[in-house]
């Protein structure tokens, strides 16, 4: 709903920040609040996720669009949410963390709270080999393009409403094949669905 907002930094709280545009102040909750205090009262832009629950709306904010992104592929691990996604962003940078998924560094992600050996093993299992993307520069697509354009073609089927399940099922014919875009990507997935 929101991808990003751009107003003056008004308040650094241990858990949260208090952004202001056009007269409204944004609670966004975020990884490390006190990354952001030497912008105080300074206009920042801050890349959100509003996240939806029976019982509240949550804005979370991020520093970046890869650490936006990175929140979001956490999410999509069994046994993580929220709360867990932001512990592991408040403790490393991205960089860091997709290193260890990479490099299968089971201790590395053993160290944020909430995260044991079981969870540790998950996030890798779940997002080894699909954060290629991460860090790459829009403007010189890299290697890495291919898997950027699957990963976000599962993301757009998810919100579609096909269950994780289903997408583990296509993934693998994903990888096999080379897609220019996106929108292929999706249109070839949806062949796979209905098959």
């Amino acid at each position: 709903m929101y991808q990003y907002i751009v107003g003056v930094l008004k308040e650094v709280e241990p858990q949260y920040i208090t952004v202001e545009t056009n007269g409204i102040g944004y609670l966004i909750m975020v990884p490390n609040p006190f990354r952001f205090e030497h912008n105080k009262e300074n206009e920042v832009k801050i890349h959100t996720e509003l996240i939806v629950r029976e019982d509240s709306h949550t804005l979370y904010g991020f520093n970046s669009r890869d650490e936006k992104i990175l929140f979001r592929s956490l999410l999509q691990v069994t046994g993580i949410g929220p709360k867990s996604a932001m512990a592991i962003l408040a403790a490393s940078t991205p960089d860091e963390i997709i290193r260890a998924i990479e490099t299968e560094d089971e201790k590395y992600m053993q160290k944020f709270p909430g995260v044991g050996k079981k969870t540790a093993s998950q996030i890798i299992l779940d997002l080894k080999g699909k954060l290629g993307h991460v860090g790459a520069s829009p403007e010189s697509p890299d290697v890495d393009g291919n898997d950027h354009f699957i990963s976000e073609a599962l993301l757009a089927l998810e919100a579609l409403g096909y269950s994780r399940r289903e997408l583990k099922r296509i993934e693998k014919h994903l990888g096999k094949e080379s897609f220019g875009s996106v929108d292929e990507a999706v249109k070839r997935g949806l062949k796979y669905l209905v098959q």
